[in-house]
């Protein structure tokens, strides 16, 4: 009955009100005012005599479907490629700038919005002005260059967040491409910003991410009940992944019942790739090929969430290939999850996490002692997680790695990022983890999946069902 009212309102909050495909589609989850309440946030921290840029999604390359990049939908909500959002300090008005409609596209795709479009894009996003992207340059620049003092210009110098895509890995992967002796291409931001030196030397360029970071490291009622429903539905993926599991079924197969989950119930991308590492597999914190064949006695571990709406979440388990756990295995798992409850216990809106730590290695001491491991060198694994801070991981929002830390300052209501206790075992390449996003609240928090099986019970009972992989028609 619980999934059942959970996937009833999964169902209910994917309805999105759009026209016929002659009309583009606007999200519905914020209201305009919501989208202005966020812009007069950056005309705030900008000031009054500086004014932002930020550069929107290009078009795809390929048969793909569009996603805007996060900090231009955080600030309009708006999905049209090549795009550009002005934010005026010193007026305290914003414009989009859009491409003029393409109606050959538009035959052969579906409406896009487009310059042509100003009255109704200005009152879906509530920007004062919307004018055609070759403009740019003319109303925002040349008028800027001649009116003294000119204005500082902010603009975001970090990597744009699209579909699968976090920070951390764009860096990394910017990092590589620099590397190479025969590529070297800079980054699209960076190209942006040399345009901008080239073209406007005079006026002062500044970072606009970290103003757009700290924006976005409290969510919103609207933005959490989104997160929620991301939760949610990668729990609803990974109980299905859970009835799937038998020996011999391949990884990636258990990866696909629950993608067919986020898809079916309204998610178009994924947050990331599966991680779905069955046995020593798991042992690689990022393992996604998910080639291999399940074997009996092993665990599985899987790490996956959808991206729904723009939202994420960031959610693990790790269940017994044959259904049922082995005496030695029940003991880590449970001893893990008794660490999560630990965190539970002590995490609320003033706490430091320095502090939980604390006072989670305190509740676990008498834990430790009474628990019956398999080998000592179970036991020195579960000692040596007490000493390791990275249980407390990182923010979750529109990113599974949303940008900040949640390190050296306390917590705070609004504040999503994920609990995540997990144990090595280095001579049997075992990696053991049970993962969950929560959200800090007024009295404490909210675990968006606390309805997902954890327990040795709760999952061993789970795996007694048939999965959907059982019905999917087979090549032969």
């Amino acid at each position: 009955m619980t999934r059942f009212l959970l996937l009833l309102t999964l169902a209910a909050g994917s309805l999105v009100v759009v026209g016929a495909q002659d009309r583009p589609p606007f999200q519905s989850d914020f209201p305009a005012e919501e989208f202005t309440a966020r812009r007069g946030r950056v005309m705030d921290a900008i000031g009054s005599q500086a004014l932002a840029i930020v550069q929107g999604a290009p078009g795809v390359d390929g048969f793909k479907v569009f996603r805007q990049s996060n900090e231009f939908y955080y600030l309009t909500g708006l999905e049209s490629p090549h795009a550009y959002l002005v934010i005026d300090g010193r007026t305290r008005r914003s414009t989009l700038y859009l491409t003029r409609r393409n109606e050959a596209l538009e035959r052969s795709t579906g409406a896009v919005w487009s310059a042509e479009d100003a009255a109704e894009v200005m009152r879906l996003t509530g920007v004062d002005a919307v004018a055609p992207v070759e403009l740019l340059s003319r109303q925002t620049f040349t008028s800027t260059m001649l009116r003294a003092p000119r204005p500082l210009l902010y603009v975001p110098f970090s990597p744009a967040e699209g579909e699968a895509q976090s920070r951390d890995e764009l860096l990394g992967h910017q990092a590589g491409v620099a590397g190479d002796p025969w590529d070297g291409r800079p980054s699209r931001e960076a190209h942006f910003l040399g345009l901008l030196a080239d073209r406007y030397p005079a006026l002062e360029r500044r970072d606009l991410t970290p103003i757009l970071d700290t924006l976005r490291s409290t969510k919103s009622e609207r933005e959490i009940a989104l997160i929620r429903k991301a939760s949610v539905l990668a729990g609803l993926g990974i109980l299905e992944a859970m009835k799937s599991t038998r020996p011999g079924v391949h990884e990636y197969e258990v990866a696909a019942v629950a993608r067919f989950v986020f898809l079916a119930n309204g998610a178009r991308f994924e947050a990331y790739n599966p991680i779905a590492g069955g046995g020593t597999n798991a042992w690689m914190g990022h393992y996604s090929r998910n080639l291999d064949p399940l074997k009996a006695g092993d665990l599985i571990l899987m790490d996956y969430g959808p991206d729904y709406r723009y939202y994420a979440s960031d959610v693990t388990r790790v269940w017994p290939v044959s259904g049922t756990f082995t005496p030695a295995q029940r003991a880590l798992v449970t001893y893990i999850l008794e660490y999560r409850a630990a965190f539970f216990r002590h995490i609320k809106a003033g706490v430091t996490p320095e502090e939980v730590l604390v006072l989670a290695r305190r509740d676990m001491e008498p834990v430790l002692a009474k628990t019956a491991f398999a080998s000592e060198r179970h036991r020195k694994a579960a000692e040596d997680m007490l000493t390791f801070r990275g249980h407390l991981q990182h923010p979750v929002g529109l990113t599974v790695h949303d940008p900040g830390a949640i390190w050296g300052k306390p917590f705070h209501e609004g504040q999503v990022f994920t609990v995540d206790p997990m144990m090595w075992i280095p001579d049997e390449r075992l990696y053991v983890r049970m993962e969950d996003t929560i959200v800090v609240t007024t009295d404490g928090l909210e675990n968006f999946t606390g309805f997902l099986a954890s327990t040795v019970e709760e999952i061993e009972a789970v795996m007694t069902q048939e999965g959907m992989l059982a019905r999917v028609p087979r090549l032969p």
